[in-house]
């Protein structure tokens, strides 16, 4: 688990084919790692395989390598990175994953003041997560959701972030790694799984109605019991 608070930035040294996926070797800063330990390299859980000096190596599956910008991103690219957050630290982000659910494409910029607003468009399929307020990890980076629009959404990156991470240069085009806020992710989950529970409520509600002149209406209480949702 991370929190989306960027630690420092590494540079993609290597990735080389080992059996169905890679084996990336990263150039970082961050002090004491040890094999096993679980690092956030551009917001992606990756676990270290190896560790000397000011680099390490971690493997990449071929569906991570495919979901996220690191089976593409070219050799001597600036990765984010961040270790796993332990339990009695601050959290000055949001819960992260490492899980990214997908890649979102910078689609336009503009200064407001010392601030950039970007914008950035999204797969369809994750448009029920996103939410005006609400967080996202863009490249590991925890950001506020500033507006949300029917294929797009919009951030503000401050000076600060911009100058702690490797988002201080982001042009159209651009190609970012997305992971929606674990908790909305479990909401929509268990609103759909109700809805589907109502929806087949009624549907027996309304058979047996027909059959027996009973009343033609499930409680919704009665349909997520018998669902197993509550």
């Amino acid at each position: 688990m991370f929190t989306g608070l960027v630690e420092t930035t590494g540079t993609l040294r290597a990735r080389d084919r080992r059996g169905p996926g890679y084996r990336l070797a990263v150039q970082s800063a961050l002090q004491g790692l040890q094999v096993g330990d679980s690092v956030a390299v551009n917001g992606a859980c990756l676990t270290v395989t190896a560790a000397s000096g000011g680099s390490f190596e971690a493997d990449l599956s071929l569906e991570t390598a495919d979901l996220t910008n690191l089976g593409r991103l070219g050799l001597g690219s600036a990765v984010n990175l961040e270790r796993a957050l332990q339990l009695g630290s601050r959290l000055d982000g949001h819960l992260v994953s490492g899980h990214v659910d997908g890649l979102a494409r910078v689609e336009s910029s503009g200064a407001v003041g010392e601030a950039l607003r970007v914008s950035l468009r999204y797969p369809l399929k994750l448009g029920p997560y996103l939410a005006e307020k609400g967080s996202v990890a863009l490249d590991g980076v925890s950001l506020t959701v500033n507006a949300v629009a029917e294929s797009t959404f919009e951030v503000m990156l401050v000076p600060h972030t911009r100058a702690a991470t490797n988002l201080d240069r982001v042009v159209p085009g651009r190609e970012m790694n997305l992971e929606v806020d674990l908790l909305a992710r479990y909401v929509v989950r268990y609103l759909t799984a109700a809805r589907a529970a109502w929806g087949d409520g009624q549907s027996a509600a309304s058979e047996a109605s027909s059959s027996a002149d009973g009343p033609g209406e499930e409680p919704l209480a009665s349909a997520l019991k018998r669902a197993g949702i509550v």
